[in-house]
């Protein structure tokens, strides 16, 4: 074995136990478009089976990988096409039992989560979409696994300010059936705008129409790991930061690459993608923010922060992009607050709002993500959110996402502890000024004029 092959392994093991680099996630996408049927018990038997069936071996599967490799795999996660495609010809009640049988699927194969309760309405509902958007909240709080993705909008459509109205109500009516939970269902359920069909990453996973019968796609992390990195060339150049962070995250998804095509041949599924994404995790030194300030700020939140995450998210693509035959999902650098230790540090001592995560959403990946609010925000006040975020993401071609918590009973200042990957969350302020007149109006805010790119 050559030199350089060994210091490339003593390095990978080093960053494993002292930098905290691991996939995120194996996300196994299944098709269940040939499970549609007239009646919903024969539904709920085939989603069932053909869940169980394909995914019996991927929990197994990534354990393995992660022993022999040395590699930690921290969820193994299940995405499905969107459930408002079968919806059509039932009810909400039967809307809420195939969420069940998504939950008990994933119960058996024991993975983390199962994504795919979705509605994809950017320019319109039908009839199956209204159906699962009745029965959301409920099912969200009927179910322990299950996570949910609306999308509302894209570049090429525009706003649907009939879905964002909606979804302030269907957000609002999560956190009460779930309030005894810290309005956790909330946390399962995120709005997007361009939502990407290949995104492992929970809670916005769900398999694309225009995906394969069944796929394996991959989910890198590491923001420790770059950090690291930094630290080595503290007082150095953009120029020189820039490239650090471009090797650096090659090393990491050249890792993903390995597990991804290791669990391909080994469930016999093809591989889809890799997606580069920066995901932190409440763990002492796994935090993006803790990156934004060993650039030199001393507070993520602070003026120049929007600058720094700019340069971090188009160097972890540069770096990511050579490193992978196949990248797609999100790939940048994730900022959700209660999955971060260092931007809760940051809401805590009052140099982040959320008026700057909105600004650093221009530049990096999804949007608001994992925000707690007081349990009285209005439902105008929510969909006014997403409105914004979701104009980013329409106005700048990117995918943009709101993750927002109402959380009953709780008011600015407090901490609501969703446990496990989501972390605790600060109680953050929102504006007390109405946008209620603004929502009621309705209706789709038009397409921009770059949209006609045909």
């Amino acid at each position: 074995m050559s030199k350089v092959v060994i210091k490339d392994i003593m390095e990978t093991i080093y960053m494993v136990e002292q930098q905290h680099l691991d996939v995120r996630t194996i996300t196994m996408g299944i098709s269940l478009r040939d499970c549609a049927d007239s009646n919903i018990n024969r539904v709920c038997a085939k989603i069932y089976d053909k869940i169980t069936t394909k995914a019996e071996n991927l929990v197994r599967v990534g354990e393995d990988i992660e022993t022999e490799y040395g590699i930690p795999i921290v969820n193994k996660r299940i995405s499905v096409t969107p459930i408002s495609l079968l919806a059509d010809s039932f009810s909400p009640e039967d809307c809420i039992k195939m969420a069940q049988t998504l939950d008990e699927a994933a119960h058996t194969t024991g993975v983390n989560f199962i994504g795919g309760f979705t509605a994809l309405v950017h320019k319109g509902y039908n009839k199956g979409d209204r159906v699962l958007l009745e029965a959301l909240p409920e099912a969200l709080a009927a179910t322990e696994r299950v996570c949910s993705s609306i999308n509302v909008g894209s570049t090429k459509a525009g706003l649907n300010m009939n879905a964002i109205a909606q979804m302030g109500e269907v957000i609002k009516k999560t956190a009460e059936l779930t309030a005894d939970r810290g309005s956790i269902g909330c946390a399962k359920l995120v709005v997007f705008v361009n939502v990407p069909e290949d995104n492992p990453f929970m809670a916005g996973a769900f398999h694309g129409i225009g995906e394969s019968e069944c796929v394996i796609n991959v989910g890198v992390s590491g923001p420790g790991v770059v950090k690291c990195a930094l630290e080595k060339v503290k007082g150095a150049d953009f120029g020189t930061v820039a490239e650090t962070i471009k090797k650096t995250a090659f090393k990491i998804t050249r890792m993903g690459q390995l597990v991804a095509q290791e669990a391909s041949n080994r469930l016999g599924v093809p591989f889809g993608i890799v997606d580069l994404s920066l995901a932190p995790t409440p763990a002492a030194g796994d935090s993006v923010a803790y990156i934004l300030e060993e650039m030199g700020l001393e507070s993520c939140g602070t003026h120049g922060t929007t600058a720094a995450l700019a340069l971090l998210n188009d160097a972890v693509k540069k770096g990511g992009v050579m490193a992978s035959s196949y990248v797609g999902g999100l790939s940048g650098a994730f900022i959700p607050v209660s999955e971060d230790a260092g931007m809760i540090a940051a809401v805590q001592r009052g140099s982040l709002s959320m008026d700057k995560l909105e600004a650093m959403t221009c530049v990096c990946s999804v949007g608001l993500d994992m925000i707690a609010v007081p349990g009285d925000t209005s439902a105008a006040t929510i969909s006014a959110i997403i409105a914004d975020e979701g104009a980013i993401g329409m106005v700048n071609n990117k995918t943009t996402a709101v993750r927002i918590i109402p959380t009953v009973g709780a008011k600015v200042g407090d901490m609501v502890d969703f446990g496990g990957l989501l972390g605790t969350a600060p109680v953050m302020p929102v504006h007390p000024f109405s946008s209620e007149e603004f929502i009621k109006r309705m209706g789709r805010i038009p397409a921009p004029i770059h949209s006609l790119r045909n």
